[in-house]
């Protein structure tokens, strides 16, 4: 009976033999693809590269031993605490991880997540049993291999838990460029054409978006969310005899507003007249304007001492004024092109504005409060700009060779901001990505990176969030993204510089 016993221990042993071996080869087969999935795990992202490398070694280290006479008992104790660890990790995906993420492949590759727990259940209680079986041959006290047992169960759930939780700080406080993707976050679920590829977004309002036009400045578009219903009107500015050179234009309901920094003149009129008024002419030289209320704006200049960018204020009316806050912009280099970046007003809560900077790895929060603001990194770790900048005999600045683009556009809607990366995080090959550029979703007020999504392959000249989702402008076709899971949550723990 004891030969029998005996027998079953040892084609347990084998069994895991079998089974590390074939896992352990799979993985170094396709090593690459393997530190992806590790990578997109929604648990254990950040420590891709070392669970990645571990795993592996730990399995060929228990096949090792499990061959080895002597050192069999400690392959099954190892193998204990190897399924252990699976399976709750396992449990935490099911139970804990913000999404499911698609199974493993290899021999268990049909298996769906409540299978692989079962299966890894199982082999638990195999291991178990084995190791019952050689240390009653080996007439140790029950107590004894009951508690190494309980022992080397806890201390692997434990390890498992705790990486999950350093993991997540990781993931959301302090990234090492590890993307945390969420399937199947958007879905293309309308498109139109659009008569040329000079669109930019101007604007939303509750019954559709607005765009300006680069190539025809004077025209405003009203596109419905659905993509539907479109209808244009021609601005006529009450003053025109300028020389334009770069004219935009703003919506922010009831009033939408015609500027051009170059001249420098502010026009602003209702939504349903084509008439526009100017409201502001000479009172500062802009390059990108957001819109706090009617007569109150958030200003891109230039220092005039300095000829720096800088943030700055404009109160039109009566008594016209201008503030600037040199210190939210941070010079690296030469304060113009290290400066670089979007200003976007947030779609959601009027009187907050972000500004991205292009080439380095941060974002600013900025309200009507000024000069308060409120800075976060994006997960790249470009922190300076990777430029090389030469100062001409007049003073001019040129680039040598085209710098590293850091970020390339951005959207704000309530307390979270959609940022369209350009570059690859750690564990993305180009197979992957297959020319397609992720988003990645940062909560500001939190200072938390969310998760990341790619979107399909195709240029994106401007996006905007709303509360009917994703538009994209790419080329001459207008795009609306659905977002299959609200991102929800109150804003907690603002700080404010």
């Amino acid at each position: 009976m004891k030969n029998i016993a005996y027998i079953i221990a040892l084609l347990i042993a084998y069994f895991f033999v079998l089974l590390f071996c074939y896992a352990g080869i799979s993985k170094v087969l396709d090593f690459e693809n393997f530190q992806v999935q590790i990578a997109q795990s929604p648990l254990l992202s950040a420590f891709a590269g070392f669970i990645s490398y571990s795993v592996i070694l730990t399995e060929i280290i228990i096949v090792s031993f499990l061959l080895i006479p002597k050192l069999r008992l400690v392959g099954l104790y190892a193998s204990l605490g190897m399924m252990t660890t699976f399976t709750i990790y396992i449990y935490l995906i099911l139970n804990y991880s913000d999404f499911v993420p698609c199974s493993c492949g290899g021999i268990l590759e049909k298996m769906g997540w409540t299978e692989h727990l079962i299966f890894n259940t199982a082999c638990i209680f195999l291991s178990l049993i084995s190791v019952i079986i050689i240390e009653k041959h080996r007439q140790t006290k029950k107590i004894k291999y009951f508690i190494s047992s309980a022992i080397i169960i806890v201390i692997s759930c434990l390890m498992v838990i705790i990486l999950f939780f350093q993991s997540e700080h990781i993931i959301k406080k302090e990234n090492n460029f590890t993307r945390k993707f969420l399937p199947n976050f958007i879905i293309e679920n309308e498109k139109t054409d659009l008569d040329h590829g000079d669109y930019y977004f101007a604007g939303k309002d509750n019954k559709g978006i607005y765009l300006g036009s680069r190539s025809t400045p004077l025209i405003l578009t009203k596109i419905d969310y659905g993509l539907r219903r479109t209808e244009s009107f021609k601005i006529i500015p009450d003053q025109s005899n300028y020389s334009f050179k770069s004219l935009q234009i703003k919506v922010k309901h009831p009033y939408y507003y015609l500027y051009d920094g170059t001249v420098p003149v502010i026009y602003r009129g209702t939504l349903n007249d084509s008439s526009a008024k100017t409201i502001s002419k000479g009172d500062a030289f802009f390059s990108q304007l957001a819109v706090i209320d009617s007569s109150n704006f958030i200003l891109r200049t230039q220092d005039s001492r300095t000829h720096e960018y800088t943030i700055a204020r404009l109160r039109t009316g009566q008594k016209t004024n201008i503030s600037l806050f040199p210190t939210i912009l941070e010079k690296q280099i030469d304060g113009i092109f290290d400066c670089d970046g979007k200003l976007i007003e947030n779609q959601q809560h009027p009187g907050e504005f972000l500004y991205t900077y292009f080439y380095r790895n941060q974002l600013i929060m900025i309200n009507d409060s000024l000069p308060r603001v409120k800075r976060q990194s994006t997960i790249d770790p470009i922190s300076k700009a990777q430029m090389d900048i030469t100062q001409l005999s007049n003073g001019t600045h040129i680039m040598n060779a085209p710098p590293t683009r850091v970020n390339i556009n951005s959207a704000f809607y309530g307390n979270y901001v959609y940022n369209l990366s350009g570059l690859p995080g750690k564990f993305e090959p180009a197979r992957l990505r297959k020319g397609r550029k992720a988003v990645d979703i940062y909560r500001i007020d939190r200072n938390e990176y969310i998760g990341s999504f790619y979107l399909p392959k195709q240029k994106v000249e401007d996006i905007i969030v709303t509360p009917e989702g994703l538009y994209i402008i790419s080329g001459k076709q207008l795009l609306r993204y659905e977002f299959r899971k609200p991102l929800k949550g109150e804003a907690e723990n603002l700080t404010t510089e």
